[in-house]
């Protein structure tokens, strides 16, 4: 009864952010981008809850309880990666998408910067966003499916299409800005849950020192970073990072901020924000693996939901819940919004309808966030799958196809619309060549190394070959990297 209050309560909270900001949405501009008006403390949330999603909550203390410290290097490689993105890429983007006649998508952002009046390079990417999206949403709803069994002991099916339903009808309603508005809650949410667990876990064993010394006494080696984990290995978790550099849902916050400044305000609080709830979600694996050493878990992923109904009473388990289901939303209802804007902005008004009206557009946005739910729910029927394996396929195909060309795209003045074309292809079709390559090929160690990295690497030397083939930046191109790049520097005085 407790987790259907509490569930009913927040959802109603969730539905009135939304309702309160859809008369916001008057054009498509609004509704995928909020106007760029976002504060710092909204765009700053914004970013933070649509990355640490159910892998925060599942899969990175699920991987701590079953394998130990050893698992440190991947929230390691998140922190440092986070870090470069909002350093070189926040405030540089922000300016160069106004400059590149206000691009309201990163396919319309590409497409203007290298002047593709054909619009290949926008039709590519979008495609590149919706393929890989799609499955990173599925990782969602299959997260959120377990939610709903675990907490109202529902059927995994029964789950999933009440997750769809709730996810589409405040994503349709509210739109970026009620997105935005809603993850403000939903950060807080997620920043009590990560807290309180952790904390009264460790009281409860005794506190820190007892903690540590019964996890040296059940096993000496759990406790050590390098056992049980290869240079390889520690090079793949470190290189999750780079997939920072390329992800559309959280790039977009920074180009709706409403100014540079505001991004300065956003850096810290989201780094520091990030930065508390990663070494908490490492601490709950650790304590979970104490509490359950004796009766191991059969799904190490639900360790967090497992652990908050041992600690806490109905109230608090049911807060809890909420704050998981919180996380979940917040990335699924942002990458839905990217895929939607894509099919929209980068495919139906770009070569079909260039003359729709604001209001059509906007009706095809809301269209296309149906239609993106649905393919993600079809992906999702499984329930087997595995939430870290679905969020790392999808995590480094974006990452290596889009990554080489952003970083690019805003450091290289003679970067061209081949280059950028060559890059996203060769890192996308890397990671999926790679992937293939490491299940018919196990044996080979080289393939064990996480996909993002290769894909990067080559894809950063496809946008270098690529820029060297074919037509030089023409003298608009040239000309408006200029104004981009004076513009920035005055931001910085």
């Amino acid at each position: 009864m407790a987790n259907l209050i509490v569930f009913i309560v927040y959802f109603i909270v969730v539905l009135s952010i939304a309702l309160y900001t859809y008369r916001f949405n008057r054009t498509h501009a609004d509704y995928i981008l909020g106007g760029r008006q976002l504060s710092g403390p909204v765009t700053a949330m914004g970013v933070g809850a649509s990355d640490m999603s159910s892998w925060l909550m599942y899969a990175l203390p699920g991987a701590v309880y079953l394998m130990g410290l050893n698992q440190i290097w991947l929230p390691l490689g998140i922190l440092l990666g986070a870090y470069v993105n909002w350093s070189l890429v926040a405030k540089r983007l922000r300016v160069y998408t106004e400059v590149a006649n206000d691009s309201l998508t990163i396919p319309a952002y590409f497409d203007n910067r290298f002047h593709d009046r054909r619009h290949i390079l926008r039709l590519i990417i979008a495609l590149v966003i919706i393929c890989f999206f799609t499955v990173y949403c599925a990782a969602g709803f299959v997260a959120a499916s377990m939610l709903f069994m675990l907490g109202f002991n529902l059927e995994y099916t029964t789950g999933l299409l009440i997750c769809g339903a709730l996810i589409l009808g405040y994503t349709l309603i509210g739109g970026f800005m009620g997105v935005n508005r809603i993850d403000l809650l939903q950060g807080a949410l997620m920043f009590i849950a990560l807290l309180l667990v952790p904390l009264v876990g460790l009281h409860s064993l005794g506190g820190w020192q007892s903690t540590w010394q019964q996890l040296e006494l059940a096993d000496p080696y759990y406790l050590n970073a390098f056992s049980g984990i290869t240079g390889l290995g520690i090079v793949s978790f470190l290189s999750w990072g780079l997939g920072y550099l390329g992800q559309p849902h959280l790039l977009v916050r920074f180009m709706a901020a409403k100014n540079v400044h505001a991004l300065t305000i956003a850096k810290r609080i989201c780094l520091s924000w990030v930065t508390i709830l990663l070494i908490c979600a490492v601490v709950i694996g650790l304590v979970g693996h104490v509490w359950f050493f004796e009766q191991p878990l059969v799904n190490p992923e639900t360790i967090f939901l497992v652990l908050a109904k041992e600690l806490f009473n109905q109230w608090w388990i049911a807060l809890l819940f909420a704050a998981v289901l919180s996380a979940i939303f917040s990335t699924a209802a942002a990458q839905m919004l990217v895929s939607s804007s894509s099919l929209a902005e980068d495919g139906y008004r770009a070569f079909f309808r260039p003359q729709a009206s604001e209001r059509e557009l906007l009706w095809v946005c809301r269209l296309a966030v149906c239609v993106i739910t649905l393919m993600a729910m079809w992906l999702a029927v499984e329930p087997s799958s595995r939430i870290l394996d679905l969020i790392a396929y999808a995590w480094s195909g974006i990452g290596a196809a889009f990554g080489p060309s952003i970083i690019l795209s805003l450091f290289w003045r003679d970067m061209t619309r081949n280059g950028a074309l060559t890059g996203i292809i060769v890192g996308a079709v890397t990671v999926l060549v790679w992937y293939q390559a490491s299940a018919i090929f196990p044996q080979i160690p080289l393939f064990g190394l996480y996909a993002i990295l290769p894909g990067f690497v080559l894809g950063m030397l496809g946008v270098m070959l690529g820029s060297r083939i074919g037509e030089k930046p023409t003298k608009q191109m040239l000309a408006d990297f200029d104004r981009y790049q004076q513009i920035f520097r005055q931001t910085r005085v």
